[in-house]
C-alpha cells in the first residue's frame, strides 16, 4: 500500500488516496494474499477441482507444498504417494508417484515442512519397527530415512520445522494366539538435521507398566487381554504446542490423550477423556435401523434423534490445537474405534446381544421395552468398558452401556478438561440431505445404515485462523462432507456451514484427511481445503470463501 506523505501537493494526495481506498477495497473483497489478516463476517465453502484416483483407497491423509504447488496424496490402495500439480487448483493433474517399496510394504501418512517431505511407512509385518523417509519437494529425491516404532500411524513437524513426531500405533496382530505379537506403542521423536542425518529418540510407555490398574481407575481403558500398559497404548494423533515444545496425542482406543515433553522425549501424563452423557437434551442420538416399529425386533429404518440413557466413549481419532486470547485449546474429532478385528478378541456387541439378561430397571426406564431392537437392542456397545468390567449386576442385567464414538467434536483446555461438545447436531443437520440419506454409510446410501454404529462417525479435524476468528474444519468419514463450526469463543462454539459433495451411492466418499492451505501459500490466493476421500478414492479441493 502507498505511504501517504502528508507534504505532498494536493492532487498527490488525492491520488494515493485513491489508491489506498482501492487496495482496502480489493482487500475487503477477498482478492488479497493477506486475507487471514482481515476477520470475515463469515465464510462459505465451495468444491473447484477434484482428482481421481481410480479406486478406492487411492486418497487418504494428503499434504500440500508451497514452493512447489505440489499437493502429496497418500495412496493406501497402492501403498504409494500419488504427487498431484495443483498450481490450478480447479484441474489438479498427476506428476508422479512415490513408491516406498525399498523401504516398507506402504505410506500411511505424510506431513511437509518448507520443502521437506516426511512419509510414514508401514513394515510388512505391521508389528515390526517402522520408517519415516525424508524426500526433497522439488524433485522428490530421497534424503534420508530412519527406523521408528511399530506401524507408524500419524506424523506431523513441529511449528520450526525441526522435530517431526511420530505415533507409532503398534497395534497387535491378535491376542492368545499361537503367533500372537503385541508391539508397544510409542512416539518418535526425530531431530530433522536438515542437510545432516536425522535422529531419533522414542517417547514410550514402559514407565506406566505395572500402573494399569490406578490408570483405569482414572478412567484409562486398558483392557487387551494380556497386554501392559506399553503395550495396549495405541498413539493415533498428534497435535503441538505452539512453541513446539508439548505435543498431545490421542490414544484412540484408550479413550485418553497422551502430553509429551519433545526435549526429552517423554511422556509427562496421561489423561482420560470420560464419557459423553447422551441422556442430556441435547446429546441425543438415533441408536436404532429399526426403529420405525413400537418395540419390536422387527422394526424398519426412520429418523429418531433422542436423548438415550448410554455413556459415549469420545475415542478420538484426529486431535488439532488453536489459541484465543493467549489461552490453547485442543478440539478432537470424537470416530470411535473398537478392537474388532484381531483374532481372539472383539470387544464389540449389540445391547441386546450383550445383556441377555435384560436391563437393570433400577437404572433404566422402562427396561422391559428399551432392550427391543426398535429401541437400545441394535445399539452396538462394548463388552469391555474398562479392564474387564462388564457394566452388569449380580443378576446378570445390564447397569451401563457404553457406545463408540461421541458423533461430535469436542474442544478441551489442555488439561483436557471439556470445554465445549457439539452434541447432536451432526446428526440434525444431516437429517434431510439431498444428495444422501440420514446416516448412511460411505459405501452404501442406506437410510439409518450408521445409527447403530457411530453415526456419521467424525475422523478429521483442522483449524484456521482468519483475522479475529478460528474455524474448525470436520470431516464426516461416514455421511461424508465437511462441518465448519466458529470456534472463536470455544466454550460456544457455533455452526458456520456444510458442505456434502457425494451424491447418493457416488461422488466424494469417506474424508479421511483435511489440509488446509492459506490464502498466503494457495496458488489462487484463496484459501483452500484439500480432502482426502478414502472410499471414493478422490481428492476434492474446497475453496474457502471469506465474507466481509
Amino acid at each position: 500500500m502507498p505511504f501517504l506523505d502528508l507534504a505532498a501537493p494536493p492532487t498527490t494526495l488525492r491520488v494515493l488516496g485513491a489508491a489506498m481506498l482501492a487496495a482496502g477495497l480489493l482487500a475487503g473483497c477477498g482478492g488479497s494474499d493477506d486475507d487471514e489478516e482481515l476477520t470475515p463476517r463469515t465464510l462459505t465453502m465451495e468444491k473447484i477441482g477434484s482428482y481421481n484416483g481410480g479406486k478406492a483407497g487411492a486418497a487418504e491423509i494428503t499434504a500440500f507444498d508451497a514452493a512447489s504447488k505440489r499437493l502429496f496424496v497418500v495412496n493406501g490402495a497402492n501403498g504409494t504417494v500419488d504427487v498431484l500439480d495443483l498450481s490450478t487448483p480447479s484441474a489438479p493433474r498427476l506428476l508422479s508417484t512415490i513408491s516406498v517399496a525399498g523401504l516398507g510394504a506402504g505410506v500411511n501418512s505424510v506431513a511437509i515442512h518448507d520443502g521437506l517431505v516426511a512419509l510414514a511407512i508401514e513394515s510388512s509385518p505391521k508389528t515390526n519397527p517402522g520408517t519415516v523417509a525424508f524426500y526433497n519437494a522439488a524433485d522428490l529425491k530421497l534424503l534420508n530415512s530412519v527406523r521408528v516404532g511399530a506401524q507408524p500411524d500419524m506424523l506431523t513437524f513441529t511449528p520450526d520445522g525441526r522435530t517431526v513426531l511420530v505415533a507409532n500405533e503398534g497395534e497387535p496382530n491378535s491376542y492368545g494366539q499361537a503367533d500372537s505379537v503385541d508391539p508397544e506403542g510409542s512416539i518418535s521423536v526425530i531431530t530433522v538435521n536438515r542437510g545432516g542425518t536425522p535422529t531419533v529418540a522414542t517417547a514410550d510407555f514402559r514407565a506406566f507398566n505395572g500402573q494399569e490398574a490406578a490408570l483405569r481407575s482414572q478412567g484409562i481403558r486398558i483392557y487387551g487381554p494380556g497386554a501392559s500398559a506399553a503395550q495396549d497404548f495405541e498413539p493415533e494423533y498428534i497435535a503441538t504446542s505452539e512453541d513446539g515444545r508439548t505435543a498431545y496425542v490421542t490414544l484412540q482406543e484408550n479413550n485418553a490423550v497422551a502430553i509429551v515433553d519433545v526435549a526429552t522425549a517423554k511422556v509427562t501424563a496421561i489423561k482420560p477423556l470420560g464419557t459423553k452423557n447422551h441422556n442430556l437434551a441435547g446429546m441425543g442420538m438415533d441408536v436404532s435401523d429399526e426403529d420405525g416399529g413400537t418395540n419390536t425386533n422387527s422394526g424398519s429404518p426412520s429418523v429418531k434423534i433422542a436423548p438415550q440413557p448410554v455413556k459415549g466413549m469420545y475415542l478420538p481419532d484426529a486431535i488439532a490445537r488453536f489459541t484465543v486470547d493467549g489461552t490453547s485449546y485442543l478440539v478432537t474429532a470424537n470416530e470411535g474405534d473398537a478392537r474388532a478385528d484381531w483374532p481372539g478378541f472383539n470387544e464389540e456387541t449389540r445391547v441386546r446381544a450383550h445383556c441377555t439378561a435384560g436391563l437393570d430397571p433400577a437404572v433404566f426406564g422402562n427396561a422391559a421395552n428399551q432392550i427391543f431392537d426398535s429401541n437400545l437392542g441394535r445399539l452396538r456397545i462394548t463388552t469391555t468398558p474398562n479392564g474387564g468390567s462388564t457394566g452388569k449386576n449380580a443378576a446378570g442385567q445390564c447397569t451401563e452401556l457404553y457406545s463408540f464414538g461421541a458423533r461430535s467434536f469436542s474442544i478441551w483446555d489442555t488439561n483436557l478438561n471439556r470445554v465445549y461438545d457439539s452434541g447432536d447436531e451432526f446428526e440434525q443437520k444431516t437429517v434431510s440431505l439431498p444428495n444422501a440419506r440420514f446416516n448412511a454409510s460411505n459405501d452404501n446410501n442406506e437410510l439409518d445404515g450408521r445409527s447403530a454404529s457411530k453415526g456419521p462417525e467424525p475422523e478429521g479435524v483442522v483449524v484456521g485462523r482468519f483475522g479475529n476468528k478460528t474455524y474448525a474444519f470436520i470431516g464426516l468419514e461416514r455421511i461424508g462432507g465437511v462441518m465448519v463450526y466458529d470456534v472463536s469463543k470455544p466454550a460456544a462454539a457455533s455452526f458456520v456451514t456444510y458442505l456434502n459433495s457425494r451424491t447418493n451411492d457416488t461422488g466424494d466418499r469417506g474424508p479421511e484427511g483435511l489440509t488446509l492451505i492459506p490464502a498466503k501459500q494457495s496458488p489462487n490466493n484463496k484459501p483452500l481445503l484439500v480432502v482426502g476421500n478414502e472410499t471414493s478414492g478422490t481428492t476434492a479441493i474446497l475453496q474457502i470463501n471469506l465474507s466481509y
